[in-house]
């Protein structure tokens, strides 16, 4: 089980659930409002807008808020321009990370995350340094009391998926990204709630990290994350449960 996957478990049930909840909301709005600039306001014809209006119904965003978002993107609405960047580099025990990032304003963005790397162990490293270590996938997690593990195991199977891990209270099924619409359709009409849907990257390999390494490592991690220009992030380590659960309770 990738550590990234067990920490991101054990945060959620630790975090503060509005505040989770307000910075994915802002997460999503960005995301739709830059899809619906690229691409038009028309989902049918969109797949990003499409996809994004899809993760925002999933985290049950109210519709007003992402038919403005929409209307801000299409320029129907005055919002702030945003500019899509990706930053790359190695944190504590020589792990790879990869962000995801929107900003208004480049320049304030990489000298925050250069910062926040340089206090925590890390440097930002050059473009595509490790982007290569990830290959993008699927995501879709279900909460186990949606459906029986054997019974959504075969489910999802059938549909096209790669691979599906159990995750403390919740199933994580994994998809090449021209399936990932079609695994998805599936639990949808089989009446199944998804928790969470979309494109992610998937580390190749992993790097096993010891118990130093890891708290500074996690606490970079957290800083990334909480960050308001960061979208998504991704690192390779691996740090035996029981680190983390030692971590998790001095949290």
């Amino acid at each position: 089980m990738s550590g990234h996957s067990k920490w991101s478990s054990i945060k959620h049930k630790k975090g503060a659930a509005d505040a989770k909840r307000g910075r994915m909301f802002t997460r999503l709005i960005k995301e739709i409002t830059v899809a619906a600039r690229m691409g038009g306001g028309d989902a049918s014809g969109n797949p990003r807008l499409r996809q994004a209006i899809m993760a925002a119904k999933t985290a049950n965003m109210p519709q007003d808020n992402i038919q403005r978002a929409i209307k801000k993107g299409t320029g129907e609405l005055e919002g702030t321009m945003y500019e899509e960047i990706t930053y790359e580099g190695y944190g504590p025990g020589g792990t790879a990370i990869m962000l995801e990032a929107m900003t208004d304003n480049r320049n304030r963005t990489i000298g925050e995350i250069r910062a926040i790397f340089g206090k925590n162990g890390g440097n930002i490293g050059e473009n595509g340094c490790v982007a290569w270590m990830f290959g993008q996938k699927g995501r879709i997690a279900v909460k186990k009391e949606a459906q029986g593990e054997e019974e959504l195991l075969e489910r999802v199977m059938e549909a096209g998926a790669d691979d599906m891990q159990v995750l403390d209270d919740t199933y994580e099924i994994i998809t090449a990204v021209d399936q990932f619409d079609l695994v998805r359709k599936a639990l949808e009409e089989a009446g199944i709630p998804l928790e969470e849907s979309g494109l992610t990257r998937i580390p190749q390999t992993m790097v096993q990290v010891d118990e130093k390494n890891a708290r500074q490592l996690l606490r970079l991690m957290d800083l990334l994350e909480d960050h308001e220009d960061i979208q998504k992030s991704y690192s390779n380590f691996d740090i035996p449960d029981a680190v983390l659960a030692v971590i998790a309770e001095e949290s």
